[in-house]
């Protein structure tokens, strides 16, 4: 089966970084602002948001504190030139602004970004031959504490009674053979509700992810790729009714019985 690409007469303005920074700002604008009305609103959501922004573009856990220095000696910082923060918070004041944010207001930079590069014909160079392309599920843990924890924190008690406390999440990307780059798409966290062990929180997200944004990814042609937590028949038959395909890894110990099977079926076609 072949997809349609995109045609010189369909792209758009090019992707740039001052683009880019400016649909974040949009985004961060939109957040809902949980402040009480009166308090003291020094900082915006968007200098917040674009603040956080900075610190992972420019890979650097000190870059908010030298550009506040910046401010103080020069008047002027690369937050500002750059990002368009027009006044730097601290560290805990992002974090009190942001934190009631849902993760789902930020899907419009997601949107932006994907659009963007398939309208500019980027995302062509990433089909696998006329079959579409690769879309890899996996989950991460992007926190992890034995002291420091909220209500919304994920735990695990340990056999000495010690309890962890995490945040997960499942964190979908189109890949490509021959690409060293994935493109990264809306990421579904994972919640304290979607169970106790980890193929239960897992795939409970996949499957949420997949009601959510299927439809927006699957009419490109997409074959999902995962681990063996994902092989199981109830998530593959729900990839096949959304319209997809799935290369899922399938271990003998945990699928014993299609293990059988495939043995003796190459037992049998060897004798």
């Amino acid at each position: 089966m072949s997809y349609p690409t995109v045609t010189a007469a369909a792209l758009t303005a090019p992707l740039t970084f001052a683009g880019i920074v400016e649909q974040l700002r949009d985004t961060f604008r939109a957040f809902p602002d949980c402040r009480k009305p009166g308090n003291n609103t020094r900082y915006t959501l968007e200098d917040a948001g674009l603040s956080a922004f900075s610190v992972f573009f420019m890979q650097c856990a000190s870059f908010l504190e030298y550009q506040r220095r910046m401010v103080e000696n020069q008047e002027r910082s690369n937050a500002q030139t750059l990002f368009g923060v027009h006044a730097i918070p601290c560290d805990n004041q992002i974090r009190h602004l942001l934190d009631s944010v849902p993760p789902s207001a930020v899907a419009p930079a997601y949107r932006y970004l994907f659009n963007g590069l398939q309208q500019n014909g980027y995302l062509d160079t990433w089909r696998v031959h006329d079959y579409g392309y690769l879309l890899a599920l996996d989950g991460t843990q992007h926190f992890a504490s034995s002291h420091i924890h909220c209500e919304q924190c994920l735990t695990k008690t340990h056999h000495n009674g010690t309890v962890t406390y995490s945040h997960q999440v499942l964190t979908p990307v189109l890949t490509a053979p021959d690409k060293p780059q994935v493109i990264p798409l809306p990421p579904e966290f994972i919640s304290r509700q979607d169970g106790q062990t980890k193929q239960d929180c897992e795939i409970n997200a996949a499957k949420r992810w997949l009601a959510q944004w299927g439809a927006d990814y699957i009419p490109l042609g997409i074959t999902f790729l995962g681990d063996d937590l994902y092989c199981h028949q109830p998530f593959c038959q729900a990839v096949l009714d959304a319209g997809a395909q799935f290369i899922f890894n399938c271990k003998p110990t945990s699928h014993t019985t299609s293990n059988s099977h495939f043995t003796t079926h190459c037992s049998i076609s060897s004798a």
